[in-house]
């Protein structure tokens, strides 16, 4: 059987490694001249390899893809990032440090916060981690009734489940104040929950937060020679297994052939194929349909009632002389995870409001991240590179002005941020690269910015990413076809369960087709 897969994002390559592995013939379609999506690595600056998209690599880690898949046997390796996180200290106060190890980390806490709020993470870390394994697990695979059940049967059943209910659906913040007093140690986990999206204001944001109770399992992975070695690792993987990829070469149409589909592309190819894995945004996919004989009214509303959002962020990519110096903290400390310049929550709810009202930010809230501290090759000697993710920036700008004439600007806010938790930092940035989110929708195919896809609001997330009649990650009227990517469940994020979830389904369906097809005599 012929499998074409609609672009090369992560999720994508997934689920056409685990076809060609079955024997399938596998052929990846990428509009792009670069592989892998968001998950992808060039030379931007002079001996700089930089990311594209993501950095840091959490939840494919917890899935067991990698080990199922071999990559290891095809050049991917991961370091850990330990510490996984680290908040400047400020006005006398000591930084928070964020250890793999649960007991140096209360050790930090402790320190910054007081013996209170370190036995409480103690707790948060006990109770969150069993929740949050159990959250990992109901990602691994499609959100049916019947496997959420079964993925968290039992848990918190001294409570008769109410706590269970009750703190899933609750927000991060409410979490937060339940189990923290320290205003800077809530701020911080509230950053790192908010790396998916939503503010931690909203209902069913607490699972989170709950995820930095994994951390201190499996903390997060920095892929060697940068993110995009995870995308190449999987490419090689699927070409061992007979696999096709070609770049520069965008689906235009999908249109159904008989019992399978045709596949046109900008150079004007027509390929046939029985199976086809759409792993471009939903939206993008919807319009590929269109004129092939699917209702256009249904598109429509479809498409009218998918929430992409108002953008979530913007990225400034730097080639600096030094790492960030955070004052009381070595190198070794504070340069190998996720830093989270935050010390208020009244920062990152400021943010959010500005961008709902199409406004930029009154202070740029910073995720900075120095990965050329634990990956040298990443850099030339005696240079380092960072990426610094800024959120909420909205896609579009109230005002109706072009985000080209605020970019500059806007990096050069956020530099200045980095700067006044580590004085220097702006004299020793070399080179810039700035992502706005009208940049992420153009190089990367992230519509309205969201990398995310479409937002990972409660309403959108589980059994209704991104519609409850499209969350089987099939289209009603197109057999054949399966959807993967961000716009599936689990949503947005390095995890390829969405990929694999996908491979299962057309192989499940592939194997009853051959089964049924009539002998020959």
């Amino acid at each position: 059987m012929t499998v074409a897969v609609v672009g090369s994002g992560h999720n994508a390559l997934v689920a056409a490694c685990y076809l060609a592995r079955a024997g399938h013939r596998v052929e990846v379609l990428e509009r792009d001249e670069v592989l892998g999506g968001a998950v992808s690595t060039v030379e931007r600056f002079p001996g700089h390899l930089v990311d594209r998209g993501s950095s840091a690599h959490l939840m494919i880690r917890h899935t067991g893809i990698i080990e199922d898949l071999a990559l290891g046997d095809f050049g991917l390796r991961y370091i850990d990032c330990d510490p996984w996180g680290f908040t400047p200290g400020s006005a006398g106060h000591a930084p928070l440090i964020f250890h793999r190890d649960l007991d140096a980390t209360c050790v930090s806490i402790a320190a910054a916060c007081g013996e209170r709020d370190a036995a409480a993470y103690r707790r948060f870390v006990e109770v969150w981690g069993p929740r949050s394994a159990r959250v990992m697990r109901a990602f691994g695979g499609g959100p049916t009734p019947g496997r959420l059940v079964r993925s968290f049967w039992g848990l918190d059943a001294k409570h008769g489940g109410s706590a269970l209910s009750r703190e899933f659906l609750q927000s991060g913040d409410a979490l937060l104040d339940t189990y923290f007093q320290d205003e800077r140690l809530k701020a911080s986990l509230a950053w790192f929950g908010a790396q998916s999206g939503p503010p931690m204001s909203e209902p069913g944001t607490a699972p989170m937060v709950g995820f930095a109770a994994l951390m201190h399992t499996l903390p997060p992975g920095r892929a060697v020679g940068g993110s995009g070695a995870l995308s190449a690792a999987l490419v090689r993987r699927l070409q061992s297994d007979g696999g096709v990829v070609t770049a520069g070469d965008a689906v235009t149409a999908l249109r159904r052939d008989g019992d399978g589909w045709q596949v046109h592309t900008a150079s004007g190819r027509k390929l046939h194929a029985d199976t086809v894995i759409a792993g471009a945004h939903v939206l993008t996919t919807l319009e590929l349909l269109r004129g092939g004989g699917f209702d256009a009214a249904v598109l429509d509303d479809w498409r009218r009632r998918i929430r992409v959002g108002p953008g979530i962020g913007m990225v400034v990519r730097v080639a600096t002389n030094a790492l960030p110096n955070y004052p009381g903290s070595s190198a070794d400390e504070s340069t190998r995870g996720l830093q989270f310049l935050v010390s208020d929550r009244r920062q990152l709810r400021l943010a959010h409001g500005a961008a709902s009202a199409g406004e930029l930010p009154p202070r740029p809230v910073v995720l900075a991240m120095s990965f050329s501290a634990l990956d040298p090759s990443i850099a030339p000697p005696g240079e380092h590179q960072l990426s610094l993710w800024a959120q909420w920036h909205p896609y579009r700008l109230a005002d109706g002005s072009d985000w080209a004439g605020h970019a500059d600007r806007e990096a050069d806010r956020i530099i200045a941020e980095v700067d006044s938790c580590a004085p220097g930092f702006a004299d020793s940035v070399l080179r810039r690269h700035v992502q706005t989110p009208v940049e992420l929708e153009r190089e990367l195919g992230l519509l309205g910015g969201n990398v995310m896809h479409v937002e990972m609001s409660l309403d959108q997330m589980m059994l209704w990413r991104p519609l409850p009649e499209l969350s089987g990650q099939r289209v009603p009227g197109a057999p054949g076809l399966y959807l993967t990517g961000a716009s599936t469940h689990p949503g947005g994020g390095v995890s390829g369960a969405s990929g694999r979830t996908a491979a299962a389904m057309a192989l499940r369906d592939l194997r009853r087709r051959r089964f049924s097809l009539p002998r020959r005599r």
